[in-house]
Order: C-alpha cells, then structure tokens, then sequence
C-alpha cells in the first residue's frame, strides 16, 4: 500500500518527538538538581553565620575555663578571634612554638565545639537590603528551583498523560524510516505506521505541545538566571521562596515547632485531620496551613493571630477545603472598610465566586449567593437585613473583627448571632490580642463554645497562666509573628527629634496656654507655613532619603488637618490621603496604584483608617507624625508594612519636638513599658494599662502650663518679641 508520508517525514517526527521528551523528562529530574543546590547554599550561608559568630569571639575565650591554652602565642601569630582559628589545621597549629600536638587537638576540639554550638537554633533571615554573597547564593538557588518546581510539574503532567503514547507512536512510525524497509514491513505494522503518523502530526496542534515548548524555552533561560534576576523575583514572590525553604529545610527560618503552642492531645486531633487545598490558587506556610487544620478539625474557633500572619487566606483556605467535601454556601461578615479587600482576596486565592452583599445592591447579590453558592461578603450594619428560612443551613460564616460583637447587647452582636444559627461552623478572626481583654474574649467564646467559656469564666484573674491558656485552646488560637515569621527582615525604629522655630513655639505655647489640647498635641503640624515646620523639612528629608534608597513611603497622623497639609505639600509625589470618608473600594484602588508606583512615592493616611485592614508591605518606610495615647495604634500602623511577603528592612521614624508635650507623652509610655517589662508576664495581660487616657493627657498640659509661665517669668526683660525662625 502507499503511505502518506515520507522517510523524511519519519526522521523529522522522530527527532522532533524523541528531543521533545528527553527534555521534558530532563526537566521534570532536575528538580532534584536544583534541590540539591538549595541545600549547598543553605549550608553555606549558616557556615557564614556560623563564622561571623566565631568572629566575634575573641580567642582569649578559649581560656575561659583555665585549661592552660596559650593564648598570647595564638594572637602574636595573628589568631585574634576564634574564627581565625577555625581555618587552621592541627598540624598548622602545632607547628606554632609553644604548641604541642595535644594543645593543637585540644584547641581545635574547643573551636569545633563552639562551632557547633554557635549553630544551634541558627535561623536565617534573606533581605533586599543584605545582599551577602552567601544570601545572593541561596536566593539564587531557590529561583532556579521555584521556576523547575513550576516546568517540572507541567513537564511531569504532559509524560504522564502523553508519555506513553508518544513513545508508542515513534516505536510504530519506524518502519517508515526508509523506502526499503516499508517495502517488507506488513500489512498490520503499515497500518500502525500510518495511525502513529497521523497521532503525532496531529499533536503539534495540542495544547499539551505548545505547553511543552514553553516549558523547553522557559529551561533554556533559566540556565542564564542572574544574580539581579534573581533577587527581583525573590522581591515579588517572597512568600513563595520562604514556603519552599520551609519545605526543603524545616527549622531553618525558625519555625520548626510542630504543635504552634498547642496541648499534645489537641495537636494530635488536628494532625488526623484532612485539608484539601485542591481550588486554592496560593500556597501556604507551613503555620498556616496548620491553623486551617485547626479551623477545620474545632469547628467553632476564634483565631487571634497577630496581624500580618494571614487570617484572611486561613479562612479562605479553609472555605475551599470544605467546598471540595461538598459544602455550596459560606458567608464573610466584616467591617465596610475592608469588603472590598475580602472580595479580593477570595477571588485571587481560590476559585470560589464571591458576591459583595453591601450597598444599594445587596439585595440582589443577597439572592444571587442563595441561589448560587459561593462566599457572600457582607457588613456589620448590612446583617439587619438578612433574611434566612428556618430551614436553611450555609458551610462556615466568618466574622472579620470579631471584637465588634464583643458587647453582647448591641444590635449587630444579636444579628450576627441569629446568623450564626445557620451556620455549620463558626471562624472569628481579630487581630487584637484578647489575652488582656478577658471578658471579650469570653463574651466571644460563649457564642462559639458556650462550656468553655464556663470553664474559664471563673479563673479569669489567671488569663496569663498556663492552665488558661490550656483550657481556652480547643477554641482560642493566637500566635506571634516573632514565632512563625523569624525570616522577617529587621524592624528599624527612630525617634527624630526637631527643634522648634520661633514660629513654631509662638503657636505652640499659644496652645498650651488657652488649653487647646489637639493644637498642641499638633505641635509643629499647625503653623500656617509648612516651610516652618521642623517636622516637615525633617519628614521631606526622610522621603528624599527613602527614593534615593528606591523605597516608598507610608505616613501616619490622627489628625485629618496634618494628612491634609501634608498631601498638599507632597502634591503629585503623593497618593491619598486615606481617611475614615474615604469608601472602602476607594480605599484599595490608592493601595494599588502605590504598589504600581516608583520608589519615592508617599501614600498619607489617617492613624486610624489606615493602621487596620490594608495591607500595604511595598513600603518599607513608616513616618509617624506624633506620639499616639495608645502604642498598639502605632503598632497596628507599623504592621501595615511590616508584614508576610515584606522582602526589605523596615525603617520606623517617629517625629517629635523638644519640650514639648511630644517629649511628655514619650516620656510617660517609657516609664509604663518599662514597668510592665519590670512585672507582666509574656501573656501581654497588663498592656491595657499602657495606654493614656485624656486625664493623663491633662495632667501633662498643666505640667506644660506651668512651665511655660515659669519660662516666661525667667526671661530676661527687653528681650524682642518671638516671631520668625530662630
């Protein structure tokens, strides 16, 4: 029979083919390759640490325990530390006069020993701004390996579902390879042959092939990754870097507790249970994925983690799990500032659709999540309108800010918990740290789980002890980001004190003096001139800094009339301001644009609008306008940017003024920190106590008051009067 095709046809097909799954199959084993080169700069980046330890000891140490080691002879032979001796070998050493063949054994014995010592508990930190040739090593070798993950899997699916058939098609198009062989080939093979032919000019319109070729091309570039390359892709996908170093190296970022706190005996339960993460278009930490786990196996929990630890993708993660188990309805009650960021969030991490049931809509949204499943997304204020047959049961409902229903009296507590009567499970999630606020978090654990709350009704003067903690756990679940989060770069804070101009102290003691206390808290902030203004001229010297260095800019202040001089000021070189008017879906769009921005750009907010629920990690500077009454204010501000994914060190500038009400407010909360240091325990249950209150506030302006007139009283006479800079 004739065929319809060519020797040369054949050939092509089989060289095509047989490359096409060689290097595919490269691909999917290089995996290993590249796990291996993980591993040998993990190793050599603590071997790095190691000896920047070792280096800081000096090599009279090893005399500490008087065992006779000659250690003036060591330094005149140029050891000074013990870091320096950690090169050497023993035959070097005992060629040292004065250093015998066992003193040399003994000294390096020592040195191995401290060593060892000095790595224990070695964790890790990668940063932008410590690029280490030992860091750059292993940013490097976890790109490459991040990039195959991604090739080797697509690679391992296309052998999977193809392999076999390709390999069978080539060994069935051989005969073809030559006129003569065709000729005395049979008429079953000539038949195969043919088949196997049109199978495999067939597959170059399959997607499977155009995947494959960009998964060979991808391979090609990876060989030519750079060092600039690398640490680019490590700055926009650092959470994926850190969970693959958690994966290849446990402990390595300091996270190798497997029981987050937990007892035994509920850690336990929560390992059996099963999360499937099948739908869930982002990867998760190791801590996370453990809460999910928790969230799933309790049921009915509250999960206080710390902010910037991810609550938000827990609870998507965890309404995925139950989806792909069957479950059709979930619902997210929130605060209105943040609807807009959970819409977000769920349709960026899963595939779930979600419907934002807020505003003059929400009526039809409302229907549309009735009708079609998915997570409706709703407000405190929108709940009094919902509506749910008696018989209608929903997955899980998860209460955002959970602390809002904290008084049990109030509207919205008694909606949400009518709510709450229709759900299968219950997730509330703050970020508050309830240690120190025991009745609302008892007043929440009666509505998750009412015999609990009874357990610890009556010991609640323990809240910070042990047996506490052990009894609120089957529903209380709070960790720290210095527990999961060791690979954070470091937090940076500077206080930035400023002179006051003769302008500015005019105003300012005018303040003090008719006891108008926002003035003079605003010190600085309301003379009419900003070019008057020490904090200004200090605040713009900062962002100058800051774009030089390629960073952007988050500034906080309470007061809406500094935000407001401080955008004008700033003018396009500023984004916002983002204040308590500005809608929620507003809010988002100026965060977006400041992640697209350059280095230099300045996004201004409100200390209280913009200091919870945004997240804002591509700044890695916080300009603080004034010392707030409560330090948690300032924290929850800073967390905005020192938080998962943050790839940079984060500088902290708080402004202040000399002799001033600033210096007062500074100088009372160190002295509470210093007391609460001196006496509370690590369960944070005495840091109500921190915070000012306006009696205290008072106090400090009448302490101003009186040394202002005695200043007044001291001025020598004929001195001109204050005006103008000094």
């Amino acid at each position: 029979m004739a065929r319809s095709f060519t020797s040369e046809d054949t050939r092509r097909l089989q060289r095509d083919f047989g490359e096409f799954l060689a290097r595919l199959t490269q691909c999917a084993d290089a995996l290993a390759q590249y796990r291996a080169g993980v591993n040998q700069a993990a190793d050599g980046l603590i071997a790095q640490e190691k000896l920047r330890i070792l280096q800081e000891i000096p090599v009279e140490e090893l005399n500490r325990g008087k065992q006779g080691i000659r250690v003036k002879t060591l330094r005149d032979r140029g050891f000074a530390t013990v870091a320096d001796l950690d090169s050497a070998s023993v035959s070097g050493l005992a060629a040292i006069d004065g250093i015998s063949d066992e003193g040399a054994r003994t000294i390096k014995e020592m040195v191995n020993d401290l060593g060892e010592e000095a790595g224990k508990g070695l964790k890790i930190r990668l940063s932008t701004d410590n690029k280490t040739p030992g860091a750059t090593a292993l940013v490097t070798a976890l790109a490459q390996y991040r990039m195959t993950a991604e090739q080797a899997q697509v690679s391992e699916k296309i052998l999977g579902t193809y392999g076999n058939a390709i390999k069978n098609a080539l060994a069935d198009i051989a005969p073809g390879q030559s006129g003569l062989r065709w000729l005395f080939t049979s008429r079953e093979k000539k038949d195969k042959a043919e088949k196997a032919y049109r199978f495999l000019a067939g597959f170059r319109e399959n997607p499977a092939w155009q995947e494959g070729q960009g998964v060979l091309s991808s391979q090609v570039s990876l060989a030519w990754l750079d060092e600039a390359s690398a640490w680019a892709d490590f700055e926009a996908n650092a959470f994926a870097f850190f969970h693959i170093l958690e994966e290849l190296r446990p402990g390595l970022l300091g996270t190798e507790d497997s029981r987050y706190g937990l007892p035994e005996e509920l850690a336990q339960k929560i390992q059996e249970v099963s999360f499937q993460p099948q739908g869930l278009r982002c990867s998760l930490r190791r801590y996370q994925a453990w809460g999910v786990k928790y969230i799933l196996a309790q049921r009915r929990v509250l999960l206080g983690d710390e902010m910037g630890l991810g609550k938000t993708v827990q609870a998507i993660a965890a309404m995925v799990s139950l989806k792909n188990d069957g479950a059709t309805h979930f619902l997210v009650v929130c605060p209105a500032s943040v609807v807009e960021n959970w819409c977000r969030e769920i349709s960026k991490h899963s595939c779930l659709p979600a419907h934002k049931i807020h505003g003059s809509d929400r009526g039809r949204a409302f229907q549309s999540w009735m009708e079609g499943g998915g997570v409706g997304v709703t407000t405190y204020e929108t709940t009094e309108y919902f509506y749910l047959d008696s018989s209608f049961r929903f997955s899980m409902l998860t209460v955002d800010e959970a602390h809002y229903i904290k008084n049990p009296e109030a509207q919205r507590t008694n909606h949400v918990k009518e709510i709450a009567r229709h759900a299968e499970r219950l997730l509330f999630m703050t970020g508050t740290a309830l240690e120190n606020k025991v009745d609302e978090m008892i007043a929440l654990i009666s509505i998750l789980q009412p015999e609990v709350a009874e357990t610890v009704r009556g010991i609640a003067s323990l809240a910070a002890a042990p047996q506490f903690r052990k009894k609120i756990a089957p529903v209380y679940y709070r960790r720290k980001r210095e527990d999961v989060l060791t690979e954070l770069p470091d937090l940076i804070e500077n206080e930035e004190w400023c002179s006051l101009t003769r302008e500015e102290e005019r105003v300012y003691e005018a303040a003090v003096l008719e006891k108008r206390y926002n003035d003079a808290r605003r010190v600085s902030w309301n003379v009419n001139d900003p070019a008057c203004s020490s904090k200004a001229a200090r605040m713009l010297e900062l962002i100058q800094e800051a774009a030089a260095e390629g960073r952007k800019v988050i500034v906080f202040s309470f007061f809406l009339d500094t935000i407001g001089k401080i955008s004008t000021l700033l003018g396009q070189q500023c984004i916002g301001p983002i204040t308590g008017s500005v809608a929620p879906q507003e809010r988002q769009a100026m965060i977006d644009r400041f992640d697209r921005a350059p280095g230099g750009t300045v996004l201004t907010a409100q200390i209280q609008a913009g200091g919870t629920g945004l997240n804002i990690q591509s700044a890695s500077v916080v300009i603080l306008c004034e010392p707030q009454f409560k330090p948690s204010m300032e924290n929850q501000a800073i967390s905005r940017a020192y938080r998962m994914g943050q790839t940079r060190n984060v500088l902290v500038y708080r402004l202040l003024c000399q002799d001033t009400v600033d210096e007062r407010i500074r100088d009372l909360l160190a002295q509470k920190q210093a007391a609460f240091d001196a006496f509370a325990d690590e369960s944070e249950a005495a840091k109500e106590s921190l915070a000012l209150d306006e009696k205290t506030f008072g106090n400090i302006m009448e302490a101003e008051v009186r040394r202002i007139g005695q200043k007044h009283q001291a001025e020598p006479a004929g001195l001109p009067e204050k005006g103008g800079d000094s």
